[in-house]
């Protein structure tokens, strides 16, 4: 293998590789009273508190971690209401009505974003692009051909192609037309600094663990801080407040790659995304050298499960090698998402007896105008002003048929990872790792997980997964522990990097 066709050591976003150093925040050190409190540092949390603070509410914005270094900073980052092959099967499932407030919302989203950006002289790499799903599979022509007519049917600017401007093998495509892509942290580095001028404040390194609900509901750091408000929003990927809502089995997380790619060949413009699997997205990015970046994502699977994750990396690769004359593959990075049983993500009261708790979440890969889509709502709902997507996508809303399905097939799952982590025979010892590799040993009788870094330094922790107890695996790809019953995901010394999990693993001794 040539240097130019070699995976980066280390996964890294790009996003993050280049955007400017924002300004650290202080963790929550004593109790506090406001009107909201917003949860979660991406896309959803920022946009949502931005929105409530010019509206006059006093905002409180918290991240467990730092902000924007979760999916947000993870993401392809495509500005687009056309989210896979969805309009003919949400119209088949759920009516051509609902389809067209799912479509609406998502172009409304669109449309803010792009006045947001020009209203405020945003530089972020904002540009105006055709959406392209294309097939080389004559099974999916059928499906292609359903999807245009979903499209005529409720009005959605677009056409039925016979190929695209990629130079890529494609018997058929449908395309949105006026979509975009931008530079994401770019942007919200820009509307976190607009929160913080309308009077809002954040604390970074301040972990939301509950809530106790009530005309005043309190939310809970694991420090035992207190905020007292009127109204607590989630947008924390999965909810760190469950309000017997039960959305750990409502939803499953799934994982993808990414690579970052420079390559010889001249671009098209356009974004595009393979209808089969395994799924291949493609966009480019312009760079600060002129160069255009090739974003190649895809290998989707469900969390902590499947083949070794290094491998999905390896075929994205094999991907962009036979297709594309490259120079260099300069960033590898995964990303995780939630997906509900209908597909339609999960905005608003977070339950019927919670009134003013509010969470959004279960984007499916689509958390750009997803995410701005739920802000708009949530922000709606807050101020009480009536917003005609409230019932499509309330979380409470009634369970279709499918969907059920879906629930019950993901759940069957999460029994039998569950039965099968603990019955699991395991032979490795922690002295049989080599540098830098990480693995599931024994442990004085029990399993246990092991990693020793590149200078020979071992860690250990206890493989069982502080959410429900399924046992964690680990994912040589990223260099952490990830379970496979809810996608927690943890650092390979046992912090949380991913929830529902709030607790980390427990660190073990030799």
């Amino acid at each position: 293998m040539s240097k130019k066709d070699q995976l980066p050591k280390y996964p890294e976003s790009y996003w993050i590789e280049t955007s400017s150093e924002l300004s650290s925040y202080p963790a929550l050190e004593q109790n506090l009273e406001t009107d909201v409190v917003v949860v979660g540092g991406g896309i959803s949390g920022i946009t949502t508190a931005y929105l409530l603070a010019k509206e006059g509410l006093r905002v409180v914005l918290i991240e467990a971690g730092r902000l924007l270094n979760g999916t947000t900073a993870h993401t392809t980052a495509k500005i687009t209401a056309q989210h896979d092959l969805i309009y003919d099967e949400l119209i088949q499932r759920e009516g051509e009505e609902k389809a067209a407030l799912y479509y609406k919302a998502n172009h409304e989203a669109l449309q803010f974003m792009k006045q947001t950006i020009e209203q405020n002289d945003i530089d972020c790499g904002f540009s105006v692009q055709d959406a392209y799903v294309y097939t080389n599979s004559n099974e999916y022509i059928n499906k292609l051909e359903k999807e245009m007519s979903a499209y005529a049917a409720l009005g959605i600017p677009g056409a039925y192609l016979d190929q695209t401007p990629l130079e890529l093998p494609a018997r058929a495509a449908v395309v949105m037309h006026n979509q975009a892509q931008f530079h994401p942290l770019q942007y919200l580095s820009a509307l976190v600094l607009k929160f913080v001028e309308a009077g809002g404040t954040i604390y970074e390194n301040t972990t939301a663990v509950d809530v106790e609900p009530g005309a005043h509901p309190q939310v809970i750091t694991s420090k035992g801080r207190r905020m007292t408000c009127k109204h607590v929003v989630s947008c924390t990927h999965f909810p760190f407040y469950d309000g017997l809502g039960f959305y750990f089995a409502r939803m499953h997380a799934d994982r993808s790659y990414v690579l970052g790619v420079h390559v010889e060949d001249k671009w098209s413009e356009g974004m595009y995304l393979s209808a089969e699997d395994p799924k291949r997205s493609i966009r480019y990015v312009n760079t600060a050298k002129h160069e255009k970046l090739l974003l190649i994502g895809g290998q989707s699977h469900k969390s902590g499960q499947g083949v070794c994750t290094i491998n999905h990396y390896e075929e994205l690769r094999k991907f962009a090698t036979s297709h594309f004359r490259l120079k260099e593959i300069a960033y590898r990075w995964s990303a995780q998402d939630l997906a509900t049983g209908d597909n339609i993500p999960y905005i608003g009261r977070i339950t019927a007896s919670s009134p003013n708790v509010f969470l959004a979440t279960g984007y499916r890969k689509w958390g750009m105008t997803n995410g701005t889509a739920a802000a708009l709502l949530i922000r709606d709902l807050i101020m009480e002003k009536e917003n005609v997507y409230e019932g499509l996508y309330a979380p409470s809303r009634p369970t279709t048929l499918g969907a059920l399905k879906n629930l019950i097939v993901d759940n069957a799952d999460v029994a039998k990872h569950l039965i099968a982590g603990k019955l699991e025979l395991v032979h490795k010892h922690p002295e049989d790792l080599a540098v830098d590799e990480g693995s599931v040993v024994k442990l004085h009788g029990k399993r246990a997980g092991a990693y020793k870094d590149s200078e020979g330094k071992l860690f250990l922790v206890d493989t069982t997964c502080t959410h429900m107890g399924c046992e964690v695996e680990w994912n040589n790809g990223d260099r952490t522990w990830d379970c496979p019953c809810h996608g927690s995901r943890f650092s390979y010394r046992g912090e949380v990097v991913d929830g529902p999990a709030e607790e980390p693993l427990k660190t073990l001794q030799l």
